[in-house]
């Protein structure tokens, strides 16, 4: 196993990753979601990292221009956790670079659940409470302790997030291959990956066909047989002809625009409801 020296970022290069993050939302999109602001994040370590790799810079900010989704201030964690997995990727020559991609996606799940139920659902009704009560009684500390309540836990996550995923992912990284671990922790990653995938599609795709089969009483919907089969059977094969237009090439807007028009089609027909 070839191994190069030790450490190679320090706190001012993950400070400059620390300031990129408030731009994660800013380039938001619907076929890959957060994955520009990720990249533009992760920018400043991948070029310290591989600063006199040029094949491995391109491939690493290739890496992480994958679609990425998770709440905000919860980013930096697994933005910390790929940082450290970058940097040893650069030091080990024998170290899984599918794992890097595998971790994020199997975080993104998890902490999506836990920062929308405490950020958005929690802390953002708090602070919305006491700065409305205020502001309606015209005291102008009501805007200011809304921003307060709020961003003052948002950004100290987002801080001490990416130094807790950085240090978490460099130590832990190093002993899991240094034990042989990495393998069976690439695996899990992936088969949760899978599944956040897979709920995903049942949950957030949604497709019906009512039209009906039979006449009079022994009439059945195309739905209810389909579903018969293997519920959510729909949302699954349309989700999988999606991917195929995709590996093929076929362009966002294009396949966007194919979607609308099958809409449309199907609509108008009574094919789908």
């Amino acid at each position: 196993m070839k191994m190069k020296s030790s450490k190679i970022l320090t706190k001012k290069d993950l400070m400059a990753t620390f300031w990129r993050l408030f731009t994660m939302e800013w380039a938001w999109n619907y076929e890959r979601q957060m994955n520009l602001g990720y990249a533009f994040s992760i920018m400043p370590a991948i070029k310290k990292i591989y600063k006199d790799d040029d094949k491995g810079l391109s491939k690493s900010l290739k890496r992480h221009l994958e679609f990425f989704n998770v709440t905000p201030w919860l980013s930096t964690f697994p933005l910390g956790i790929s940082i450290a997995m970058e940097e040893q990727n650069y030091l080990n020559s024998d170290f899984d670079e599918e794992s890097i991609n595998n971790v994020k996606v199997a975080l993104m799940g998890p902490l999506s659940g836990l920062g929308d139920s405490f950020f958005w659902g929690t802390l953002r009704v708090i602070a919305t409470g006491i700065g409305t009560s205020l502001a309606l009684q015209g005291n102008i500390l009501g805007p200011i302790l809304f921003l307060m309540i709020f961003n003052i836990p948002a950004i100290l996550t987002r801080y001490y997030g990416l130094f807790i995923g950085y240090n978490i992912g460099a130590s832990f990284i190093d002993k899991v291959q240094k034990t042989g671990l990495m393998d069976r922790l690439t695996y899990g990653a992936s088969v949760l990956g899978l599944s956040v995938v897979g709920a995903m599609v049942a949950t957030m795709v949604s497709l019906k066909m009512p039209m009906k089969i039979g006449t009079g009483s022994d009439a059945q919907s195309i739905q209810k047989i389909f579903d018969g089969i293997v519920p959510g059977i729909l949302p699954l094969l349309f989700t999988a002809f999606i991917f195929y237009l995709d590996k093929k090439g076929w362009k966002a807007q294009y396949i966007l625009l194919l979607i609308a028009a099958i809409g449309i089609f199907g609509a108008w027909t009574g094919l789908l409801g």
